[in-house]
């Protein structure tokens, strides 16, 4: 039998391959390749040798008749386990035992290897083909390890002539299996221009360009010579690629994207080469894991980060072939990056279109989302062991920084810290004498990523798309946020926690995330004050207590408040208990949702003159002309601390900008669209005017004001502003201070007080970390939306009501038919608030419980567990009656 017929079989001897000891003879047969290249392709035969007797005997040919012994697919083969199969292989190595070459029949990742490793480095493998006499367009090829855009489309004209792909999807396998040859493929001759970069519209390569990656791949073979045989050395250090990296800017890399686009573009639509990018995708994978986790090949070769950019441009990188295997593995080895490398990949990603963007997206919520709804992720069997699901969330954060970084930025216009430091507790002491140091002292924390960009998440104005796509909702319905939490806080390397990237989780679920830290810190403070009593041998109230009067509710709480913010902070770190003075109510929440009720009302009362109200927007506005010491707002700030901290909604309604000046952002032009609409649209149509704005509209850099008595005061937005006239070139600064002075000057020191007073409850809370200003909104405020339909589906009966019974029928028509007002009604009478929870109605809970034959006593309810008590009215009318008059008269609480 000929080599030609040999080959021909299924199964034929590793002489197909080269040898160890064949290949120096091949070598010293061409002059031009020295002994370390000899040296370095007797190694990488030797190791795909290995490898396809490695997946022999684990996976096997293929060929269900296979009479290789030592193949899985022959009949009388017996299975071993991995550990087994690697001795094995190696074993069979040193004897040149027979190799199975692949059966047709075996298609898929799972004889991935086989395809992208039967010709790598062909150099080294001296087998006869002539099947199709192509043997010339192969010889060709076969000493080819990296890409160009030309050198694939010239290979692609000539497998078009001949009719047969094979070529080009043996290069496809051998270059984009190896870390090596993918790295030196598709690079550009020059760094872009800033044009080039934004449009990502990179130069052609140069015609010297297969030159100078000949140099590189031969300095390459030398100096892993000179490394042994270590793994790491495949990636060398050749002149050109550090000249390279010299040169390119922080967002910039080697690679020429626009050539990767185009090439993917004509490839892929041929469903046999689009397997070849799948199959080596697969065996590329777990060797880029091991380079990055053990070998540091990142820091000698930062061109290496072309790998992924490269793949990444995959555009069917979502598609289900590659959900199984391939995008799980590739995902893994991604998230083992050091973070220099993920800044680098956020930053050039940021460069991306929306669009592009989108896709990256889509790839890994795709990935997450099939593994959640394939797996039966519980209490014990925890999505946060998935080791695919991490990976994804851990690669989905880049993209998500880049979608920030290339947003509209706002990284100037920032607050200034609080001059005095939060006082520590006094206990703070007996807290480190028993081991109870406080976490986060220091504040809250920062993410890794965020620190190496030097970027927050709320620097950010308009992202490039909207951050709800980067949540994945079946992700959200199968966390155990209790242990997701314990993860978050204990910090330990082996377990995941999915709050460090709060972007994937919605509001609910963060929500969730907040209650587990307040309730967590709050037993924290009552097991403290219960030690601090044994060894001071005085009686403390393990609660934050007030006991407040009705009628002089902000006297009451405001007093105590600022005796407990004086005397010791951290009791208001403590589970707040309320009473009102000669009432029997029992706080088990529900006094506490209309203590704060009251509060807000009398607080943002007009007459009072801490916040001014508009009209216009519905909105309240700090006074920067109020008569209230700066200690009053300090004490509103810690009363919204306490409504978040205690998981209370408050009605209060603050324009978005107030919200994000607590989370550290000033103030801008554009925040004034939903504080002051009518100001933000005069100045806009100031920056718009065609004419001259100094001979038409005669306006200066004074300003003016009225105070609570109508006065006008005037404010001068530079020295002299009122000799200085605003004018075409000057008008950007003139509505920049003017937006400046009405949103943060005038109100500075009342904003700092009443920040202050909040951060006194939530200084130690991950609120910041987990939240964005919208968020926060609507954790403070809940939703506007009353879904009662959704409140209907998830409510629950007791007492000896069902869903079918009469009155509940009639209760829920009933119900249905009030206006929005009386809904709102309802709402306070049963839950203590009139606001919908974050995540709507449907998060609420509510209970009906049956309260006895039919009667004239009015329906009651228990606030504190969302309870309604309903008699068994004899007819509807009867039952709006009573429910009506019970919503409307619904003042105090009692003792039944």
């Amino acid at each position: 039998m000929n080599s030609d017929e040999k080959e021909d079989c299924e199964c034929a001897p590793p002489q197909a391959e080269t040898s160890p000891a064949e290949g120096p003879d091949r070598e010293y047969q061409d002059p031009e390749v020295d002994n370390a290249e000899a040296s370095r392709m007797k190694r990488a035969a030797a190791k795909h040798l290995i490898e396809r007797y490695y997946h022999q005997l684990t996976e096997g040919c293929g060929n269900e008749s296979c009479s290789n012994s030592w193949c899985a697919s022959s009949v009388g083969f017996s299975r071993m386990d991995n550990n087994a199969a690697a001795v094995k292989a190696l074993e069979l190595y040193k004897v040149n035992a027979k190799l199975c070459d692949p059966h047709p029949s075996k298609k898929g990742a799972a004889s991935a290897y086989l395809e992208s490793s039967v010709h790598s480095n062909s150099a080294c493998s001296n087998r006869k083909v002539n099947h199709r006499d192509v043997n010339s367009v192969r010889d060709n090829f076969k000493d080819l390890n990296y890409l160009t855009e030309e050198k694939v489309y010239e290979i692609l004209d000539i497998c078009g002539e001949k009719e047969d792909y094979s070529p080009l999807i043996r290069v496809i396998g051998r270059v984009f299996s190896s870390a090596e040859g993918l790295v030196q493929s598709f690079r550009r001759s020059k760094p872009h221009t800033k044009e080039e970069l934004k449009s990502l519209q990179g130069k052609d390569e140069d015609k010297d360009e297969d030159e100078k990656e000949a140099a590189a791949c031969s300095a390459t073979a030398m100096e892993e010579d000179l490394a042994a045989t270590s793994s790491s050395s495949r990636l060398g250090e050749g002149s050109s690629g550090d000249n390279d990296v010299q040169k390119l800017a922080p967002d910039e890399v080697s690679v020429d994207i626009e050539a990767v686009r185009r090439v993917y573009e004509r490839l892929l639509s041929n469903e046999k080469i689009e397997a070849a990018f799948l199959n080596a995708l697969v065996y590329l994978s777990p060797n880029v894991e091991c380079d990055l986790t053990y070998h540091n090949v990142y820091s000698r070769d930062p061109n290496y980060l072309n790998l992924f950019v490269i793949v990444m441009e995959n555009s069917n990188l979502h598609s289900p072939e590659y959900l199984e295997i391939a995008l799980p593995q590739f995902c893994k080895a991604m998230s083992k990056l050091p973070l220099a490398a993920q800044a680098k990949l956020a930053r050039l990603w940021s460069h991306y279109s929306p669009e592009q963007i989108r896709r990256m997206v889509e790839t890994f919520q795709q990935l997450i989302t099939y593994k959640v709804i394939s797996n039966e992720f519980n209490s014990r069997n925890l999505v946060n062991d998935d080791d695919a699901v991490v990976a994804a969330t851990k690669c989905l954060k880049i993209i998500y920084y880049a979608n920030v970084l290339g947003g509209d930025l706002d990284v100037e216009h920032n607050e200034e810290e609080d001059e005095e430091p939060i006082p520590e507790s006094s206990e703070l002491t007996l807290q480190e004498l028993l081991g109870e140091e406080r976490r986060n002292k220091k504040g809250p924390r920062v993410d890794p990523l965020e620190m190496e960009l030097g970027i927050r998440t709320n620097d950010c104005r308009r992202p490039l798309i909207s951050f709800e796509e980067f949540v994945n909702e079946p992700l959200n319905e199968v966390l155990e946020m209790d242990k997701d939490y314990t993860f978050f806080k204990v910090e330990t390397e082996n377990k995941f926690s999915f709050m460090t990237c709060p972007f994937i989780l919605n509001a609910v679920t963060k929500n969730l995330g907040l209650y587990y830290d307040n309730r967590i810190r709050m037993y924290s403070e009552r097991r403290i004050t219960v030690l601090y009593s044994l060894v001071q041998g005085q009686q403390l109230n393990p609660y934050l207590r007030l006991k407040v009067r009705r009628d002089h509710i902000i006297d009451d709480a405001l007093v105590r408040l600022e005796m407990i913010a004086m005397e010791n902070p951290a009791d208001l770190k403590k589970q707040l208990y309320v009473e009102f003075e000669g009432e029997q109510g029992v706080d088990e929440g529900g006094v506490s949702k209309e203590f704060f009720q009251l509060v807000v009302e009398e607080i943002f009362n007009p007459d009072i003159g801490m916040f001014t109200y508009d009209e216009r927007t519905k909105l309240f506005w700090f006074n920067p002309s109020s008569f209230e010491n700066e200690g009053q707002y300090t004490l509103i700030g810690i009363v919204l601390g306490l409504a978040i901290y205690n998981n209370c909604i408050l009605d209060i309604h603050f324009p978005m900008v107030v919200y994000r000046k607590l989370m550290g952002k000033k103030g801008t032009f554009r925040d004034l669209a939903d504080a002051n609409p009518v100001l933000y649209q005069s100045l806009k149509e100031l920056l718009e005017y065609e004419g001259s704005v100094e001979e038409d509209m005669m306006i200066t850099f004074q300003i003016s004001q009225t105070d609570l008595f109508g006065n006008p005061l005037m404010y001068d937005l530079r020295e002299n502003g009122d000799k200085i006239p605003v004018t075409n070139e000057n008008r950007k600064e003139f509505v920049a201070q003017y937006a400046e002075y009405m949103l943060n000057k005038s109100v500075e020191k009342q904003f700092k007080a009443f920040r202050r007073g909040f951060h006194m409850v939530t200084n130690e809370s991950p609120l910041k970390y987990l939240f964005r200003p919208e968020e926060i909104e609507l954790l403070i405020c809940g939703s506007r939306n009353l879904d009662f339909l959704a409140l209907e589906e998830t409510t629950e009966y007791d007492g000896g009501y069902n869903r079918d019974s009469r009155i509940i029928k009639e209760f829920w028509e009933t119900l249905h038919s009030f206006g929005e007002e009386q809904k709102r009604l309802f709402l306070q009478f049963t839950t203590g608030t009139d606001r919908a929870p974050v995540g709507g109605l449907g998060k609420l809970k509510m209970i009906i419980a049956k309260n006895g034959p039919d009667t004239d006593r009015l329906p009651t309810s228990h606030t504190c567990f969302n309870v309604l008590l309903l008699p068994e009215y004899s007819s509807k009318e009867k039952l709006r009656e009573r429910l009506l008059k019970a919503i409307t008269y619904a003042k105090g609480f009692g003792m039944l």
